[in-house]
């Protein structure tokens, strides 16, 4: 059950002696043009997925947090109660007080189309936790998870689902909004405790619409109306399960994290190494912010016309596997290992652990074995295969 590369003796020692510098690069980068997993009928394995992930040690998690606890005497706020102040509470996505009907409601998380033909997506900026990830061919997809979407007429294009994705998803005990999945993800997504609107189920036609402006399947969105809808139809649980802790950490107000007393390096200006789509962020020192830009452009939101900007970055360093020989990847999604927090135009390493089991939230630490503390806002999450990592450019 158990990859001897990642075992909890070589991870620790590979974060802590060796940060970022591609350990376990057991991988090689996939340099292939697939077709979409989604438009293929068929597998040859289709317990290739399921095989990759119990050779990522179920264990790891837990193991490295309990070693972290001896050696470093870490303490996480995992499971710490919600700040309410009447008719506010405490986001679990940005860290700000909004209003209780909106904060204890679940979010959506929504897959994005990134390929250059689907540019500019629409309703992206409303996103307050944005992740991207390396699909086939070195492609990038991304997901964003949605708080208060309620004046979105449109959020897209959307496209399908991968394995991964969903379980970043239930780290936010999100409803998953997708178009389309490969076989490998149709067991996840029929488990009770995966709750997801599917373009091609039979709620398809309430979700979703197509725009005639694009072919498909660059035309496909969903609304707000839809997505509401679809929940209804679906008798989808609407709040926060009894027992969710959140993801975050969050500074707290007027005392936002500048990284002061940590062995940090600038960051004002950051590359992720993704090789079709090349996106980097440029640190913006007035509202300290991180603007986006990829395909050579302003990333910006159709809807606005703004450019995405974000008040964190997390690179999250992850093993990684080819599932097969049309080029569906892996990821480990229930270990840790090595990763860089950047805000304030600075930037730490640290490492990431799941905590709370295969349906809990990954939780960041420092290389102190403290919990990092996220600022308030907009938080942007790259996951970058491990042995990719030397493609990374910060400074």
């Amino acid at each position: 059950m158990r990859r001897s590369w990642i075992k909890i003796t070589v991870l620790l020692t590979c974060i802590l002696a060796a940060l970022l510098a591609g350990c376990g690069k057991n991988n090689e980068q996939v340099e292939v043009q697939m077709e979409d997993p989604e438009e293929t009928a068929t597998v040859s394995d289709p317990d290739a997925y399921n095989d990759f992930e119990e050779s990522i040690s179920e264990d790891a998690a837990s193991e490295l947090s309990e070693q972290l606890k001896a050696e470093k005497g870490y303490a996480s706020s995992f499971g710490a109660q919600r700040e309410r102040d009447g008719k506010k509470v405490r986001s679990y996505l940005t860290g700000k007080m909004v209003d209780q009907k909106i904060g204890d409601r679940r979010p959506v998380a929504v897959m994005l189309n990134n390929i250059e033909d689907a540019m500019p997506m629409s309703g992206v900026g409303s996103a307050d936790v944005l992740y991207e990830c390396v699909v086939e061919g070195g492609l990038t997809r991304m997901m964003g998870i949605f708080e208060d979407y309620d004046n979105l007429e449109k959020i897209g294009s959307v496209r399908s689902c991968r394995n991964y994705f969903v379980y970043y998803a239930l780290e936010f005990d999100a409803i998953y909004c997708h178009y389309g999945q490969s076989s490998y993800a149709l067991p996840l997504l029929e488990e009770e405790y995966v709750n997801n609107l599917s373009g091609l189920a039979a709620i398809g036609d309430t979700v979703f619409y197509r725009t005639t402006d694009r072919q498909a399947p660059h035309n496909a969105y969903a609304s707000a109306k839809g997505i509401k809808k679809g929940i209804e139809e679906m008798g989808y649980r609407n709040t926060y399960a009894d027992g969710y802790c959140g993801k975050f950490t969050f500074a707290k107000d007027d005392d936002p994290n500048d990284l002061s007393g940590k062995d940090t390096v600038d960051a004002t200006h950051v590359e992720t190494g993704y090789k079709i789509n090349k996106p980097y962020f440029d640190y913006n020192e007035k509202d300290e912010k991180y603007y986006r830009w990829q395909y050579g452009e302003k990333h910006i939101d159709d809807l606005t016309g703004k450019q995405l900007a974000f008040d964190n970055i997390i690179l999250q360093y992850s093993a990684w596997e080819q599932i097969d020989d049309k080029g569906y990847l892996g990821f480990d999604c229930h270990g840790g290992g090595p990763m860089k927090f950047i805000t304030k135009g600075k930037a730490i390493d640290g490492i990431w652990l799941l905590l709370g089991g295969e349906q809990g939230s990954v939780r960041y630490f420092d290389m102190d074995g403290e919990e990092i503390v996220v600022n308030q806002g907009k938080t942007m999450v790259e996951i970058i295969q491990d042995s990719e990592g030397d493609k990374v450019v910060i400074r």
